[in-house]
């Protein structure tokens, strides 16, 4: 491999780029113990990387001077806004949105952005994870998801009662299903790779509509079993446990358990019907 000519291709600079802008959001989000903007983030930032390798032939790089200038300097701005940086802030949630545009109006110029726009719609969903107060207040699925987890654990043998979101085991134990306990973040992260498997795949209208109602199923029955196992922590295992599968890296565990579960479904009911790819254009 020629170093020398590889370096001169403006593909390998916007590589390098886009890698580095990647790895400093991802990188902060971890740090601060994001962990569902952390989520989120990787599974947007995974599925944008391999749309665009996916037609990366058939991309339209051409930008002039004053448009790749502007690019930059919305790819400045953002590293300026998160250098100093020392505990969450956020704009990290737009920054995946911000800086891919900076990096579409470098490569391509701002006549060129329209052939990014399914990747755009991607990122924007980090911008809703956590989820924003104003869609928390509109869509407001606690009381749903309490009383899902009540007839589960009721079936599953526990004398728990209900008193609206709050879950009070046997032992006394009580769970609230507040906000961080609905669903909704790993509802948005499904529902983020269905939109990903509908660009990619070719599908009928039937499917349009299937597959992001099975991505947003999976979803609340999977979130179900995880405050089930919450409520199960609170009476009967120690605080570290339940802050491990409440806060830390356990909530990220379901988030993945749903999102195998979802591609297998994907793989098993709609790719063995439709197993042409999508055209990328």
């Amino acid at each position: 491999m020629n170093w020398q000519l590889l370096i001169k291709e403006p593909k390998f600079w916007l590589l390098g780029i886009a890698a580095g802008l990647i790895a400093i959001q991802l990188t902060l989000a971890g740090k601060y113990n994001h962990i569902e903007l952390f989520g989120t983030s990787a599974l947007a930032w995974g599925s944008v990387s391999f749309l665009i390798w996916d037609r990366r032939d058939k991309l339209e790089l051409e930008s002039d001077i004053l448009a790749s200038l502007f690019g930059a300097l919305i790819i400045i701005i953002a590293l300026i806004r998160t250098a100093p940086l020392s505990n969450y802030d956020a704009f990290l949630r737009i920054y995946p949105l911000f800086t891919a545009i900076g990096l579409g109006i470098l490569a391509s110029g701002m006549k060129g952005l329209r052939q990014y726009w399914k990747e755009f719609v991607i990122l924007i969903f980090p911008a809703l994870s956590p989820a924003p107060a104003f869609l928390v207040e509109l869509i407001n699925i606690s009381p749903i998801t309490a009383k899902f987890t009540h007839t589960l654990l009721w079936y599953l043998g526990f004398q728990v009662s209900r008193q609206g979101i709050f879950l009070i085991m046997p032992s006394g134990g009580k769970v609230e299903v507040g906000t961080g306990c609905s669903g909704l973040t790993i509802i948005m992260q499904l529902l983020m790779l269905s939109i990903v498997f509908l660009f990619m795949f070719n599908t009928n209208w039937k499917q349009k509509i299937i597959v992001p109602i099975v991505a947003i199923t999976v979803a609340f029955i999977v979130n179900v079993v995880r405050v089930s196992l919450l409520a199960y922590l609170v009476s009967y295992s120690t605080k570290e446990s339940f802050d491990y599968w409440h806060f830390g890296e356990g909530s990220f565990i379901f988030s993945m358990i749903g999102a195998v579960i979802f591609g297998l479904f994907c793989q098993l009911a709609i790719l063995r019907e439709t197993p042409e790819k999508q055209d990328a254009n």
